[in-house]
């Protein structure tokens, strides 16, 4: 049997898509004669905790722990609620304060090419005896944090181990990057450490076409495409929210924050009764406060239930009863290339989805090809105010329904043998 180690910072008790992608691999991977070790910090920071994925861990998981210098941890003494929200990724661009600018500098200027740096050099050195004594085939990194990538650079270069570097995210182009204020030197070395790793790794792999199309362009190492997927047992029995709700089920971190559609939910209240009588938009998540008060200044404030974060398995039953659901990112160049985690649970959810997003985004294709919901642009209008109408007649009539197709391909399971075929 074959044998990886796989590092990684996120792990249970943390939350959110990160942590599932390879709590799901590794649930798996012994199907496929692998057998996973993992490598994670002691006592990191998670500005967001899900206590419910500890129970998904397999029992006989073999896992190594090392402590973790935390940075953030520090700056909390100074504004707790500051650090957790950049910490988190939400990065507000208005009525920044001066202490929120300087953490911002900080962060982007001296902790390149993130906060988690200061793990990278004491965990090479305790997962060189690891490797020996394991007697490890492979070894796979995932980031963000990106910092992790380093810890398999060095790893490489020291053991010449095949490597394999899984991003979750792009680094340089992830949307949050330009908002670090970024002198020159360091945005210079961020991509001087990107090149390195993509250069040097075996493998690379991504979770969107586009991020394949730019690693591609820097490297001539293999780039495989492995989208995030689902991994839930969804029953036929799920009682439907008697209203008709649209749920955004997910961070709303600053500027994901469609006007369109507040315009639209705004005009379908002022002018259906019936929709005003059974509209509920439901936030269910993170929502960054822009991102609120845009909603609130179109008014939809009465017809809005913001229910804060919820555990994994909660939001799996909230796709599941939704009458609708949201999906949105933000409105550029650079966000074309992000999934979100969440869409593969959304398609197997069968509730039609109603994506947001960036124009040739790649969700667009996704969605399209398994037949499960329809996207707009930031600058439709119209056409998104006909869904709506067109799914509110048939809620109406109780007949508001969704078969997606071809879903197969994104089962958990499916994409671990995937994954396998590359080690």
């Amino acid at each position: 049997m074959k044998k990886v180690l796989i590092i990684a910072y996120y792990w249970p008790p943390a939350g959110g898509p990160g942590v599932q992608r390879w709590l799901k691999f590794i649930k798996y991977l012994k199907d496929f004669d692998v057998e996973p070790v993992l490598y994670i910090p002691e006592n990191p920071h998670y500005p967001i905790q899900d206590e419910t994925l500890i129970g998904e861990i397999p029992l006989d998981l073999k896992i190594y722990r090392h402590p973790i210098f935390e940075p953030y941890k520090a700056a909390s003494v100074f504004s707790s609620k500051k650090t957790r929200r950049i910490s988190s990724g939400i990065i507000q661009t208005k009525k920044q304060s001066v202490l929120e600018k300087l953490f911002l500098w900080i962060r982007g200027n001296l902790f390149i090419p993130d906060a988690r740096k200061f793990w990278v050099t004491p965990s090479v050195k305790h997962l060189t005896k690891i490797i020996n004594q394991e007697q490890v085939d492979t070894i796979i990194t995932t980031g963000p944090p990106h910092s992790v990538h380093l810890i398999g650079l060095r790893l490489k270069k020291q053991l010449h181990i095949k490597w394999l570097a899984d991003f979750r995210d792009p680094w340089t182009t992830i949307g949050y990057h330009k908002k670090l204020k970024l002198t020159q030197w360091a945005a210079a070395k961020h991509k001087e450490l990107e090149k390195n790793v993509l250069t040097n790794a075996d493998t690379i792999i991504v979770t969107s076409p586009s991020t394949k199309t730019e690693f591609e362009a820097i490297t001539n190492k293999p780039v495989v495409l492995i989208t995030n997927g689902y991994d839930t047992e969804f029953g036929n029995n799920v009682v439907l929210d008697q209203k008709f709700t649209l749920s955004h089920i997910g961070s709303l971190l600053t500027g994901r924050n469609p006007h369109n559609l507040w315009q639209v939910l705004r005009e379908l209240v002022d002018e259906n009764e019936d929709f005003r009588n059974s509209f509920r938009l439901q936030l269910i998540g993170v929502v960054s406060k822009d991102v609120l008060d845009t909603v609130y200044k179109y008014g939809l404030e009465k017809w809005t239930d913001v229910l804060g974060y919820q555990t994994h398995k909660n939001a799996i039953k909230q796709q599941q009863k939704s009458q609708a659901l949201l999906l949105v990112e933000i409105n550029s160049e650079e966000t074309k290339g992000i999934i979100p985690g969440k869409l593969f649970e959304y398609m197997a959810a069968n509730r039609p989805i109603l994506g947001l997003g960036p124009k040739n985004w790649d969700v667009d294709a996704i969605i399209s090809s398994t037949k499960s919901g329809v996207t707009f642009t930031y600058n439709q209008k119209a056409e998104l105010k006909t869904v709506l109408l067109k799914w509110f007649e048939a809620f109406k009539l109780g007949e508001l329904q969704n078969k997606p197709e071809n879903l197969t391909a994104y089962s958990r399971r499916e994409l671990t043998r995937k994954l396998v075929k590359n080690l």
